[in-house]
């Protein structure tokens, strides 16, 4: 199994998932950990990300042209079944599971604690963190 948490810095979870830079990507095997590596993330920075708020009518992250953004962020991780963030757009959310990449929301801000209690099953899911 591969998880992937959003970062600025290598070491701390990004609070908001379209704003990160990079994946910190661990390899899950037998319950350990035995591989990491660090991936370029595209993201609103990157992109131009589209207007800051959503058209009238439209939830934030779900038009057109935030689909299409959240699935250039989501190239880098095919390959991972979960990804952890400190907070993420409902669109994004989405995004990553009709992807079948599983969004984790949470407030601990330590990578890699945060994949140890992932492992462990104890990692808390805050899904009241969504905008």
């Amino acid at each position: 199994m591969k998880i992937a948490v959003v970062s600025e810095d290598g070491a701390t979870i990004s609070q908001h998932f379209g704003m990160a830079p990079l994946y910190m990507v661990y390899t899950i095997e037998n319950g350990k950990v035995t591989a990491t590596e660090k991936r370029e993330k595209a993201g609103h920075h990157h992109m131009g990300g589209g207007p800051a708020h959503p058209a009238h009518g439209q939830a934030h992250g779900q038009d057109p042209a935030s689909r299409d953004l959240h699935t250039k962020m989501a190239d880098a991780i095919t390959d991972c079944q979960v990804v952890i963030a400190g907070g993420m757009g409902m669109g994004a959310y989405e995004s990553l599971k009709s992807n079948k990449i599983e969004p984790i929301i949470t407030d601990v801000k330590n990578i890699e604690q945060a994949v140890n209690l992932y492992v462990q099953g104890t990692l808390p899911n805050l899904r009241e963190r969504l905008h």
